[in-house]
């Protein structure tokens, strides 16, 4: 089992000219977060400053996730259907693959 989040959602058009939808799903994992210990008095103060600034503005992120692209779907409008799954942009789900099948669940 490994966890995905739904990343990107494009129209598409396949070779026969059907409209589909192009579905990007990236793995999310952890990053272990390292602790440095900054050793002059200058190196804390700087530190600090980082983050209160990572804390305080949103373009300075402090990011504890990574995210690698892991499934690609490619499926006609009559595929995605049938597939049974409203994928939404940032939403997540944890899938397994057993048995030569694959199986999606919503998490919240």
């Amino acid at each position: 089992m490994f966890r995905v989040r739904v990343n990107k959602i494009e129209s598409i058009r396949d070779l026969d000219g059907n409209l589909g939808k192009r579905i990007e799903l990236v793995e999310e994992r952890q990053i272990p977060r390292f602790v440095v210990r900054p050793q002059s008095e200058e190196a804390k103060m700087v530190q600090e400053v980082l983050q209160t600034m990572q804390q305080q503005l949103p373009i300075f992120p402090a990011r504890t996730e990574f995210a690698i692209p892991k499934i690609i779907l490619f499926l006609t409008e009559q595929e995605y259907e049938s597939l049974g799954i409203d994928f939404d942009v940032n939403q997540t789900y944890e899938i397994w693959l057993e048995n030569q099948n694959i199986r999606f669940k919503k998490t919240t």
